[in-house]
């Protein structure tokens, strides 16, 4: 090959792709505004609309725990629930057992959630798809008797009733502003650690193991000691979001924790869509609203609602709500750098 040749082809080739700051600056432009509003919201908003937003930031929380493994580490999980009611269940006892004041109820719950996925992780991983799916409904499944039987600890059916945490004299906030502004420190810190968990030599295991196990394996990410982590790290964030959410409702029951959390979960995270940080809160807002809203339509068959519902955001949004959102984005005319 001549030297003219190789210069030909060097000026004809495409040039390498240079990374804008335009879309880094959107990006953070918009988490600030977002933040900027979740900080205002309650002040302006009724006490019953601040609990529901409570209750969407706790369910971002858990579903940024099963993103993790279903939506990075590839694995899917039809138990998630049984975590978000074991780190509820673990704070409801300390507080009302042992009288432990309720901050230190948080780091306790997300230990004993994550070492619970961790034990359970060991066999469950080494299973994969439907097998997969179906040992982890069964932990959905028996933990609901299970809470029924050790009545003196749990209450049985009846559950635990607490006290909600207080606000500070100092902060001259309601308790249900005092709640949110919990709950929105406990997500914001969260979606910290994820996003920078992301960002690592670990994150990248996660996706190899994601995209393709075989090559992942070749390129010697050990499978099953990544498998194992991401299903812990997911419980752990689904025991600390049950940990707040027994702070925000007061109350535990065995009947709060059903099968059908687990579901709405899964539906919720593949709703507001997989893989994408701003998936979990999006899907947050599904979790929150949309049951009642089918309950709105038609009292006699929500779940008909429900179902339905479902189906039509998938249609229109099929890489969840996260994706459309990203694809509308693209379409908005910039100015060039």
């Amino acid at each position: 090959m001549t030297e003219s040749t190789k210069t030909d082809e060097q000026t004809s080739a495409p040039p390498a792709p240079v990374k804008t700051p335009a879309a880094t600056r959107w990006r953070w432009g918009a988490l600030a505004v977002l933040l900027v509003l979740a900080v205002y919201a309650p002040f302006q908003l009724a006490p019953f609309y601040v609990f529901q937003l409570t209750m969407v930031l706790v369910y971002a929380v858990a579903l940024l725990g099963l993103n993790l493994l279903v939506g990075h580490a590839g694995q899917i999980s039809l138990g998630h629930g049984a975590f978000f009611a074991i780190g509820a269940y673990t704070a409801a006892i300390l507080m009302e057992r042992a009288a432990l004041p309720y901050p230190l109820t948080l780091p306790v719950a997300a230990a004993v959630a994550f070492l619970i996925g961790l034990g359970l992780g060991v066999p469950a991983m080494r299973l994969r798809g439907l097998y997969l799916a179906l040992v982890t409904l069964a932990i959905a499944i028996f933990l609901v008797p299970l809470l029924k039987r050790f009545e003196e600890l749990t209450g049985g059916s009846m559950g635990l009733t607490l006290a909600k945490p207080q606000p500070p004299a100092w902060t001259g906030l309601a308790e249900d502003q005092w709640l949110y502004f919990v709950a929105l420190i406990v997500t914001v810190g969260s979606f910290l650690l994820v996003a920078s968990l992301l960002r690592s030599r670990v994150g990248r295991a996660l996706h190899a193991v994601r995209d393709n196990e075989i090559a992942a394996e070749v390129m010697g990410v050990r499978l099953s000691f990544y498998k194992t982590l991401a299903f812990a790290w997911s419980a752990m964030l689904a025991g600390v979001a049950g940990s707040v959410y027994t702070w925000v409702i007061g109350f535990v029951s065995p009947d709060s924790f059903t099968v059908n959390l687990s579901i709405n979960l899964l539906a919720g995270i593949v709703v507001g869509g997989l893989g994408s940080l701003s998936g979990p809160v999006l899907g947050g807002l599904f979790v929150m609203f949309v049951p009642s809203i089918s309950q709105d339509i038609n009292d006699a068959a929500p779940g008909v609602i429900f179902g339905l519902l479902i189906i039509a955001v998938m249609y229109v949004a099929p890489t969840g709500l996260a994706g459309l959102a990203g694809r509308l984005i693209k379409k908005i005319p910039r100015k060039k750098e």
